[in-house]
């Protein structure tokens, strides 16, 4: 049961604790790295994530704790895994971890089904059931597109089985580029829609049906794979039953990237490709759900998150990926909390009376640092900084590369902290910006979906800990 005195109060003694500076956090603490870093062996490698160069402390850290006790983090942990109706304004649970096997035995049972169902067409477009296909066309919006777009951009570089490009734009000019660089005699066309009544999906739809149909495909609606959580909706619109892979109703959108929304990296990276990032995120789920809050990823990240929007009034939060395969990253993380958290009232629909989710953007280094961390070292705004990164390189160019692009991530979090004095107030530098750097082994299936989870469940956390519904989304409907 929340006690929202008992939470009030614990809001009163964040806002007023000492905040010394981070140089001195350093100074009055040998083992400050160690106690604020986490390294957790998952299936795909090593992640390492350190808060030490934030303004978390032992006190603060005891003061969240205590405020999870009061909103009743652990009781409404369970609820999300135990498939209660979480999603209170919708009247439904959120059943997303289960699709990556963590859940009730039902919820993962029906997900497991729907897995080989999308298996099965997998298996069946390999074998040239629907004929010669060289290319999947992916047409969604929002979740239903930024999910698959970021993991083909992390995961796509090699060599894959079809070719995938992602349309959500209702501008004509993106799909016209995809129809100029695809064979419409060796195309598959996957309409992703939750509702499958999205208007600029369906629209999209149309357009890609006529570009086969002109251009001599007899039968374009055969050509059609509905990814949908409305089967009805997408037999009515011409799909035939057997092409239709479904997804749970209570899978978010922005939720759905292991449900039959993967559909097109499954098909083109293979599905033990598929699997490695379900058990990838499945091994972030358990981390979450069994380590201590003081030692939990994304609970600890949540930490950092509220204190900065609470304490400190920071609008905004920059994530920089040091690493081209993830450059897509902080383009879903802006859906991903920005739309769960984007809220001004509790669960129950009273007013929330403090800040909720501050604006999350970013790029990637070392571009950026041309550019936008001009006002991150300079500037009036203090914007926490989050730097991914991967200890492999991509490519198998010159290591200097890599030696480089690592020592500009690691160099810039130093540089934010500890700043730089000079007589010349144009080259000084204030320092004390905080930033956290979260190290992959590489960026492969198990550790992004990995990464992902952990943004799903941090998300979460910072939701539990505020008291808001972060699984229904009214302002997109509007």
């Amino acid at each position: 049961m929340t006690d929202q005195t008992a939470a009030q109060a614990v809001w009163t003694a964040i806002a007023k604790a000492n905040q010394p500076k981070l140089t001195d956090l350093f100074a009055a603490d040998a083992e400050r790295v160690h106690k604020l870093s986490l390294s957790l062996n998952l299936p795909g490698g090593e992640v390492l994530f350190d808060w030490s160069k934030t303004h978390l402390d032992t006190g603060l850290l005891d003061q969240f704790a205590a405020l999870a006790k009061a909103m009743d983090f652990h009781g409404k942990r369970n609820a999300l895994f135990d498939g209660e109706l979480i999603n209170n304004t919708e009247g439904r649970p959120a059943d997303h971890a289960a699709q990556r096997g963590v859940g009730t035995a039902e919820s993962t049972e029906l997900a497991s089904v729907f897995h080989a169902r999308m298996r099965a067409l997998i298996d069946a477009m390999d074998e040239g059931v629907f004929g010669d296909i060289h290319h999947i066309l992916h047409i969604g919006i929002g979740g239903s597109a930024l999910g698959p777009d970021m993991v083909m951009n992390a995961l796509g570089r090699d060599e894959i089985r079809y070719d995938v490009a992602v349309v959500s734009n209702i501008d004509g000019a993106a799909l016209d580029d995809v129809f100029q660089s695809f064979d419409p005699a060796h195309t598959m066309i996957a309409v992703a829609s939750k509702t499958f009544t999205t208007i600029e999906t369906m629209t999209n739809a149309r357009s890609a049906l006529a570009w086969l149909a002109d251009n001599g495909v007899e039968d374009p609606h055969g050509r059609v794979i509905a990814l949908t959580a409305a089967p009805d909706k997408a037999v009515a619109w011409g799909v035939d039953e057997t092409r239709i892979l479904p997804f749970s109703e209570s899978v978010g959108g922005r939720y759905s990237l292991w449900s039959s929304i993967g559909f097109p990296f499954a098909a083109a990276l293979g599905w033990e490709a598929f699997e490695d990032f379900l058990r990838g995120a499945a091994a972030m789920d358990r981390h979450f759900i069994e380590a201590d809050l003081t030692r939990n990823a994304p609970v600890l990240a949540a930490f950092a998150d509220l204190l900065y929007a609470q304490q400190r009034g920071c609008q905004t939060r920059a994530v920089f990926a040091y690493d081209e395969r993830l450059s897509l990253v902080p383009s879903y993380l802006q859906q991903l909390e920005m739309e769960s958290n984007g809220k001004s009232v509790l669960a129950d629909g009273s007013p929330l009376g403090r800040a909720s989710a501050p604006v999350t953007w970013g790029g990637v280094g070392t571009d950026a640092q041309h550019a936008v961390f001009q006002l991150l070292h300079q500037g009036t705004h203090l914007i926490p900084v989050e730097f991914l990164a991967s200890r492999t390189p991509g490519h198998d160019l010159d290591p200097d590369h890599h030696r480089i692009l690592l020592t500009n991530c690691f160099a810039q979090g130093a540089a934010l902290m500890q700043g730089r004095d000079n007589e010349d107030g144009a080259r000084r530098y204030a320092g004390d910006r905080p930033s956290a750097t979260i190290l992959i082994d590489d960026v492969n299936p198990a550790t992004l979906g990995a990464l992902i989870a952990f943004y799903e469940q941090r998300t979460f956390a910072n939701a539990m800990l505020l008291g808001i519904n972060p699984f229904d989304q009214f302002g997109v409907e509007l």
